[in-house]
């Protein structure tokens, strides 16, 4: 098993989670056509890392793109976008692709983005070896976004997390979960969680979205997320953490009240979206009690933040909303 990036708490810090010193890790810039890289997903691959990255390019057009890594820190990203094959579908046109998700189910590993078609709904590609993709039917009619899959089936069906929305900067939204037998056809779609009332949590008041793919632990499901608040400024995107039932996931046992990051950095607070912190996918050990959550900084550049599972799972449970 490879060891997933770490770094130690600093000793003056007293939040749950801690940014990488050397943030941000991937810049804007790191392939010559790119205008900004962010809101990305990695998993394990081989001895190493994987992932499927967004990359805006200098018209800014959205696109995904393959990339691989040694360590998690730094990434090799392809200079091409993924050429999608077909799959269960002979309809694989996408006027655009972004924020991914990536996890491995089974015997593939599975990728979601918001996909173009007549407005923005949920794609799902897969790939064994990340060198060849295949595209899905979209799981959804548009408008929707933020589909993230559960990383194994759940009462013998897959399981996606969405967030319906409309076809422009969407000024509300709620998380719900969905299922599939085959990962064509989806239905059972259930209500997660809902934006809280301003007095009780203002920093998710106005919309929130799935973040990187849950992680199995011993109380139900860990599912970060993100939660925006409409201030006078523009939207300003913040992190929390949920505890779902494990096998009733639209069940929430638990949810924080308090953000565990929000922006604050100056590649947080400025870029191409200001005040952003968006998380997309998360690398964890529960032997080592440790999990590292990469997150687009700003819509311009990717960061990874630190933490230690017992505490997230500790703060979350002691404030709760």
């Amino acid at each position: 098993m490879i060891s997933i990036p770490w770094q130690e708490k600093p000793k003056d810090h007293s939040e749950v989670l801690w940014r990488y010193s050397e943030n941000p890790i991937i810049k804007r810039d790191a392939i010559p056509t790119s205008n900004s890289i962010f809101n990305s997903a990695v998993v394990p691959f081989n001895n190493g890392y994987a992932g499927v990255f967004r990359c805006d390019n200098k018209a800014v057009q959205m696109n995904v793109f393959a990339g691989f890594s040694k360590d998690g820190l730094h990434w090799d990203i392809e200079h091409k976008p993924i050429i999608f094959q077909e799959g269960n579908t002979n309809m694989i046109h996408s006027d655009y692709k972004y924020d991914p998700r990536v996890t491995f189910i089974e015997d593939r590993y599975w990728i979601t983005w918001c996909n173009g078609y007549n407005g923005p709904t949920i794609g799902i590609g897969y790939t064994f070896d990340f060198k060849e993709f295949f595209q899905c039917e979209n799981a959804f009619l548009p408008f929707n976004r933020n589909g993230v899959l559960f990383p194994e089936k759940i009462n013998g069906k897959y399981a996606m997390l969405s967030r319906p929305s409309d076809n422009g900067h969407t000024p509300f939204g709620d998380i719900y979960i969905s299922y599939s037998p085959d990962m064509k056809y989806w239905g059972e779609h259930r209500c997660v969680m809902k934006v809280t009332p301003f007095t009780d949590s203002a920093w998710q008041c106005t919309k929130i979205g799935a973040g990187s793919v849950p992680i199995r632990i011993d109380e139900g499901w860990l599912m970060f997320y993100h939660g925006v608040i409409n201030t006078c400024n523009g939207f300003r995107y913040s992190m929390g953490a949920a505890i779902l039932d494990k096998d009733r996931p639209n069940q929430v046992k638990y949810r924080t009240r308090q953000y565990l990051l929000s922006p604050q950095t100056p590649y947080e607070c400025m870029g191409d979206v200001p005040n952003v912190v968006f998380p997309c996918a998360s690398l964890h050990s529960h032997e080592e009690d440790k999990v590292a959550i990469y997150y687009g900084a700003a819509d311009t550049v990717v960061g990874i933040a630190f933490g230690r599972l017992s505490e997230i799972i500790d703060f979350t449970k002691k404030n709760s909303i």
